[in-house]
């Protein structure tokens, strides 16, 4: 009768041994669909047999070395690698994030319910967080070079996901010392309008939301390129200016930057446009008047609510046809009940609306049924 028993719990163990296998296979096909990169540079996804292998290749200027993450499904063994990387278990189920442009991509991907924490609540413009953040189920940690390290233990979140212009992390290793872990989204640094949106596919692989961010971004990149098809058929392309006066200089975008991509796929011509430049670019007001006093558009004239109230910052403005022509154009100027800025969180997640936006004001007879979104004319 024993060796009978001995045998039945050997057969069982055996059976128990069979199923953890197969159900760990589950979890992986789950929550580790693949991903391909089309336009974002910043990041790289792998695929292994039971983890991902996302790498931030750059989190911020001038960056010395990638930054690893390790995805491995719950209910599975952590991956025996000897990397210098950050593990983390997903599905995520609790998340803070630190940048406003982060938030429409998790309401995209329906998960605005997992956010429990934000720096500066008053930023988020969205209607749908903030009616989260006025239930008190987000709540305010702090700044983003200072959290509040007690508020977020309490929270205990499952990933943080920050950011730096710097390289200075001090703040979230901190934290990660603690056990909860940390990556960085370096979206900022695209240089394509659609690799900033791209990277809604790096929010989604720490959710199992793969096959979600695939079709949303399918989306968007359909729109985009179609508007840009139309574009490139118009003829007679104005020539724009853009920026502004900061003390006594004038920020115009580089040639090589976000703005001047969207400024080319509208079929303008910037006039910076042949500068070899990724950032802004540091000018006289001279010298821009000497170049671009007879400009057809001026898009991108800051936060000004009007033309006399861009006046009353420099009269000087007025001496450009732009001004005078009225043909003055901001996307500063739409904002939260909190005086968030909604084209800095919505717009990288929507680049179809701000190109379509350029669009309609540089070529009206082009989407003439469209209602710009972002971009308003100063009156």
């Amino acid at each position: 009768m024993r060796s009978i028993l001995i045998i039945l719990s050997l057969f069982f163990i055996c059976n128990s041994c069979k199923k953890i296998p197969k159900e760990a296979e589950q979890l992986t096909v789950m929550y580790l669909a693949p991903q391909e990169i089309e336009y974002a540079s910043g990041f790289t996804i792998q695929n292994k047999k039971n983890y991902k292998e996302i790498k931030v290749t750059s989190p911020w200027p001038d960056a010395k070395h990638a930054l690893t993450y390790i995805l491995y499904p719950k209910g599975t063994q952590k991956p025996l690698l000897h990397t210098n990387a950050t593990f983390i278990e997903v599905p995520v189920e609790k998340i803070v994030v630190t940048s406003t442009t982060d938030v429409p991509m998790l309401e995209y991907l329906e998960l605005e319910d997992k956010l429990v924490g934000f720096p500066h609540t008053d930023y988020v413009s969205s209607e749908k967080t903030r009616t989260l953040i006025d239930s008190g189920k987000v709540k305010e940690i702090g700044g983003e070079r200072n959290l509040n390290t007690e508020v977020v233990l309490e929270l205990s979140p499952d990933l943080i996901i920050g950011f730096s212009a710097t390289g200075d992390t001090k703040a979230y290793d901190l934290i990660q010392k603690t056990g909860i872990p940390v990556v960085i989204n370096g979206s900022w640094m695209e240089r394509h309008p659609l690799a900033r949106a791209e990277w809604i596919k790096f929010v989604a692989a720490f959710f199992g939301k793969e096959k979600k961010a695939e079709e949303i971004f399918s989306t968007i990149k359909k729109d985009y390129n179609e508007a840009v098809l139309l574009a490139q058929n118009t003829t007679n392309p104005p020539t724009v200016v853009s920026g502004n006066m900061f003390k006594d200089v004038w920020h115009v975008p580089g040639g090589e930057s976000y703005v001047a991509k969207f400024l080319k796929d509208a079929n303008t011509n910037y006039l910076w446009a042949d500068t070899q430049k990724t950032g802004s670019i540091g000018l006289s007001f001279e010298s821009v008047l000497e170049k671009a006093q007879n400009a057809d558009l001026w898009i991108g004239s800051g936060n000004s609510k009007s033309l006399s109230q861009l006046k009353e910052k420099n009269h000087r403005y007025e001496l450009f046809d732009a001004f005078k022509n009225k043909t003055v154009y901001s996307s500063t100027l739409k904002m939260g009940v909190k005086g968030g800025l909604i084209y800095y969180e919505l717009g990288p997640m929507r680049p179809d609306l701000i190109l379509k936006d350029i669009i309609h004001i540089a070529h009206p007879q082009v989407l003439t049924d469209y209602e710009p979104y972002f971009f308003e004319k100063l009156n």
